[in-house]
């Protein structure tokens, strides 16, 4: 009998795999596989499981928002052979699954992940020891995704995103810089930057170009250099929300390999969780390392 280990995070988004919960599994089950089904009880506990009882599955299922699925993914880069990953979304936002196109729905999703076809994602290594599988960010607004309280999240979703980034608009604290990869360097003052391979950041669709591939061993990376008036964060404000055209405060390129180092330490996000507080970051792309389940109809590549 195959073996599937279903990692679940109850409390994410609207709860909304709580009253599934029982049919999910009833359809695992009736398609062959023997389920070990671990709830989270805390930050950290997801990985933990997965590297505990991931080794020797078939499948691993993670059922949660980004956060979850950053904890599932890390679990799995400690494997010696991961198996296929499969994910159920429930997150306030889940821009990863966005990207994959995976159903929102849980039972649509649930079903995917047995009909589904394997894709290869890549991942990317955040100073040699943390893993994030679509943003590691600094500065304003980044925040955001884990000081804001579950309830909050679960009760206006996306929205809270947004209540909280107006109230961070006065915190804003530029940061200076150094920024390498390739052949070129960039010094500036610094509010915020992203490296990330997702079309999708905190419901935002604006932010990256449409363009992305999830598979092809490069980031896309966005900075933010400190606005000089009133009117030029205004106009970063409208290009980050409102989609209109970057500026000349806003840097976009693609890198596969990116070091970052700043004359104090900075706070970092990876996938919508705290990543710590570092002065010197390097991030690695680490190509097609995982494969996920996404719709056979969306074929192998994006």
């Amino acid at each position: 009998m195959k073996k599937l280990l279903f990692v679940v995070n109850p409390k994410s988004g609207k709860e909304q795999i709580r009253p599934k919960l029982l049919e999910v599994l009833d359809l695992f089950s009736a398609a062959g596989y023997e389920v070990q089904v671990h709830i989270t009880q805390r930050q950290k506990d997801a990985s933990e499981a997965v590297a505990r009882w991931g080794e020797g599955k078939d499948l691993i299922v993670c059922s949660g928002g980004d956060g979850t699925l950053n904890e599932v993914i890390s679990g799995m880069m400690e494997l010696s052979a991961p198996p296929l990953l499969g994910y159920i979304p429930s997150g306030s936002t889940n821009d990863y699954a966005s990207s994959l196109e995976i159903p929102k729905g849980t039972m649509e999703a649930a079903k995917n992940v047995l009909e589904g076809v394997p894709f290869a994602i890549d991942v990317g290594r955040f100073c040699g020891d943390r893993y994030f599988v679509y943003i590691a960010a600094f500065g304003a607004f980044t925040e955001i995704s884990y000081q804001t309280p579950q309830d909050k999240k679960n009760l206006l979703g996306h929205q809270a995103y947004m209540l909280e980034s107006v109230k961070g608009l006065t915190s804003i604290k530029p940061c200076r810089m150094k920024v390498e990869w390739e052949d070129n360097v960039l010094e500036e003052e610094f509010i915020f930057g992203m490296v990330t391979n997702t079309i999708s950041v905190g419901g935002f669709k604006g932010l990256v170009t449409q363009s992305v591939a999830l598979n092809d061993g490069e980031f896309e990376v966005l900075l933010i250099r400190n606005p000089r008036t009133p009117r030029d964060l205004s106009n970063i404000i409208s290009y980050m929300f409102l989609k209109e055209e970057p500026n000349d405060y806003v840097f976009k390129f693609r890198a596969d390999r990116i070091r970052i180092t700043s004359e104090e330490p900075t706070d970092w996000v990876l996938d919508g969780e705290f990543g710590g507080s570092r002065q010197e970051v390097v991030v690695e792309n680490l190509k097609e390392r995982l494969q996920i389940l996404r719709s056979a109809d969306k074929g192998a590549i994006l």
